[in-house]
């Protein structure tokens, strides 16, 4: 009996698991550039040929300004994240989210 609850347990942690990472949406952005303003880094992407605005409070572990380029991003489930809005993470172009380290974290904008 008390294996099988175990069983139960893990297999609905699994699925919860899963379903959070299939969740996630992964697009590739392009930096235009980036800016200080009050307190707050704001990055100017291109994503799909829309224009978005990357910002964070400047301070954080997870905010710097990034550098012109081209970039993966990873759009956080809903009420995940540091932020209260689209909260997205940034990582190296061409990289597995899974086995990379993460450049930063943002609230994702719409222009």
């Amino acid at each position: 009996m008390k294996r099988a609850a175990m069983l139960s347990l893990v297999a609905f942690f699994l699925l919860f698991g899963a379903t959070k990472v299939l969740s996630q949406e992964k697009s590739a952005i392009t930096v235009k550039g980036s800016e200080l303003n009050n307190g707050v880094v704001i990055v100017d992407v291109v994503k799909d040929g829309k224009a978005y605005d990357l910002q964070c409070n400047e301070g954080s572990g997870r905010c710097i300004a990034l550098k012109g380029g081209k970039y993966l991003m990873v759009q956080m489930p809903k009420n995940t994240g540091m932020y209260e809005c689209r909260d997205v993470q940034i990582y190296a172009e061409g990289t597995d989210p899974a086995a990379s380290k993460q450049i930063g974290e943002y609230c994702l904008v719409d222009k």
